[in-house]
């Protein structure tokens, strides 16, 4: 019996906010995940949180602030996942945090930098009463294979000093039909940005991720290009590094077909990753130091090509996090993407709508307060 209630006691109480498209995706993956157990969904449309609710076996719940209240006073929930759309991130948090449950979220972490810095500040003070409580997010990608390969080149040093990083991310087309089946979509008052913060949080968190966050970055931006849209559809941003290494971020949702390419130069040699192949050319000298020492004009370095493995086992990047939300629950581990590293990427993003809207450079660390104005004028003439 004693066996059987610790195996119980190995299960973190856990409801999902938000049931549209991502939130339903999830709850098929909470009930496969063997160290979570579901008690309740939350949906602001009473029928879809029954019908979910009826469909799992738990209660439902038509506002997140019941959802809390029931959970604290029945010990029947100890954290929940955010499934919202982006604004409502910030206000389901800062509540929950206050009622000292963990929480998980959506990409992106907040629709701005100051609703994310409200947020971190929310957990950090609640962490006085719980040391212990976890904030985290839903950076899938950063558990699969090929990111932890570069990511563990990167650190190895084996391109020696860093002089660029381009990715091209061309390859979430979208048509309008898909951003006509939601009033929210597309726009400014309901999203807070377009291609940056809805295809492509993941990118602009696996560059932050790699390189850390530039200290300065030019943003030139399309809006509505190629759909009836009030919000960025392309996007090209031009990234600088006090250590000298430069970055590109190019993106689109009206190219087809797309290319979806990560190309790191050091002086080393280069690694590309595209197609689901990884390639790393080695030089036989660095570039930087025969720049200097190359007795030729028209010199060529030897190189090697090498095609890298990498593991492709992860099947389920989703499930992966929910079950590392819960393990740093129980054990006290380190979540895969902790929600405060959620703040370089968001920060990159309205870095880049901030600096076209003003026509220049912007630096890092952003001028929440400059881009939340803007947001602000923004949402007064969205439709």
């Amino acid at each position: 019996m004693k066996h059987s209630d610790e195996i119980k006691q190995q299960r973190i109480k856990l409801a999902v906010i938000g049931l549209g498209v991502m939130g339903s995706f999830h709850l098929e993956n909470i009930v496969k995940t063997k160290n979570v157990k579901l008690t309740a969904v939350c949906d602001a449309r009473p029928s879809v949180a029954e019908e979910k609710a009826k469909q799992y076996g738990v209660k439902a719940f038509y506002s997140h602030q019941e959802l809390l209240q029931w959970g604290k006073a029945q010990n029947s929930l100890e954290a929940i996942l955010i499934a919202t759309p982006h604004y409502d991130h910030k206000w389901v948090a800062i509540d929950a945090f206050t009622m000292g449950f963990h929480v998980l979220t959506e990409k992106p972490v907040g629709a701005h930098v100051n609703d994310v810095i409200k947020m971190i500040e929310a957990w950090k003070g609640a962490k006085e009463k719980n040391p212990k409580l976890v904030f985290a997010t839903m950076f899938q990608q950063r558990t699969l294979g090929q990111w932890r390969k570069i990511k563990e080149i990167l650190e190895t040093g084996e391109l020696g000093k860093l002089i660029r990083a381009t990715w091209i991310v061309t390859d979430c087309f979208r048509p309008q039909y898909y951003y006509d089946h939601g009033d929210w979509r597309g726009t400014w008052r309901g999203e807070g940005g377009g291609v940056l913060l809805n295809q492509c949080p993941h990118q602009l968190d696996l560059f932050q991720w790699f390189f850390g966050l530039p200290d300065r970055i030019r943003g030139f931006v399309s809006i509505g290009k190629y759909h009836r849209i009030e919000v960025e559809d392309e996007v090209t941003a031009y990234y600088e590094y006090n250590n000298g290494l430069i970055g590109h971020f190019i993106t689109s949702t009206g190219e087809a077909p797309g290319t979806n390419r990560l190309e790191i130069v050091g002086e080393l040699g280069k690694l590309t990753f595209e197609n689901d192949k990884l390639t790393l050319w080695k030089n036989k000298i660095s570039a930087l130091e025969y720049i200097k020492t190359a007795k030729e004009r028209f010199p060529q370095i030897e190189s090697k090509k090498i095609t890298l493995q990498y593991d492709k086992s992860e099947v389920s990047p989703h499930k992966r996090v929910i079950e590392n939300f819960a393990e740093a629950i129980l054990k006290g581990i380190d979540p895969i993407a902790p929600a405060i590293e959620g703040l370089n990427s968001i920060s990159m993003s309205n870095a880049i709508i901030l600096s076209h809207f003003q026509g220049k450079t912007v630096r890092l660390p952003l001028d929440g307060d400059a881009y939340e104005s803007l947001l602000n004028q923004l949402i007064e003439k969205s439709n």
